[in-house]
């Protein structure tokens, strides 16, 4: 076995994060083709990686279809499923839809979208570099907390969202999307934000809610502190895996 792989250049994180991918489903074992991977080029590996996760995440989407598996399904105007990059390094990931995005169905482009678009660039980057997505799908009446029985409901999609486009890093929006991911209601944003969490290996940063910021602009520095600090983690992963 061990004279087959010589000369072979494996990347394990790409091969860890497949497995993880497969378990999620309950897969214990993968038949693998060795003909198939001496025979596959780099640049071509990579191009089906990134149609790979548009179509993972196309095929979540269909399976979601007109959901009515919790009482918001009432409510609302559009399902919002996410948008932006499937290859994207970084994730944002808010709470829930608001009434813009419920018209339109696509995350943040009311004014906190705005904002949160604003940060991006400023990061160096534009909003179809990143993936954004919310914890539920279904904007909340009057645009209350979502409760607990719609996000553990709904959790699930932003889970496999998280595991088909596998972030170098997430960045969550607000305490309940923090404390939904981690499954620890009891964190707060003013003690939790510019500290590093882990999400099933992922680096998770989390920062103020863009709406947040919109009625407390004093607090916005905090939160390009906390961008800067994703920023060189994304720089130090990268650097990482080009070293590899």
């Amino acid at each position: 076995m061990g004279g087959a792989i010589v000369g072979m250049r494996v990347d394990v994180g790409d091969i860890q994060n497949l497995l993880a991918y497969y378990q999620a489903f309950g897969f214990e074992a993968l038949p693998i083709s060795l003909h198939a991977i001496k025979n596959n080029k780099p640049a071509a590996r990579a191009g089906a990686r990134r149609a790979d996760r548009k179509s993972l995440l196309e095929e979540l989407r269909v399976d979601i279809g007109d959901c009515q598996r919790c009482k918001l399904a009432k409510y609302r105007t559009n399902l919002v499923f996410g948008a932006g990059n499937p290859d994207a390094r970084l994730m944002f990931i808010g709470e829930a839809p608001g009434k813009e995005e419920d018209l339109q169905g696509l995350p943040f482009v009311g004014d906190a979208g705005r904002l949160l678009t604003r940060l991006i660039i400023k990061m160096g980057m534009k909003r179809e570099d990143v993936y954004i997505a919310n914890i539920i799908k279904c904007r909340p009446p009057m645009n209350r907390d979502p409760e607990e029985d719609e996000t553990s409901t709904c959790r699930k999609f932003i889970d496999e969202q998280i595991q088909i486009i596998r972030p170098q890093v997430i960045v969550t929006l607000g305490r309940i999307a923090l404390q939904v991911l981690l499954e620890m209601p009891n964190l707060r944003i003013s003690s939790s934000r510019g500290h590093f969490f882990d999400y099933r290996g992922i680096p998770l940063m989390p920062t103020f809610h863009p709406a947040y910021l919109l009625r407390n602009p004093k607090d916005k520095i905090l939160t390009w502190a906390d961008a800067q600090k994703v920023m060189a983690r994304i720089s130090s992963l990268s650097a990482e895996r080009t070293r590899s």
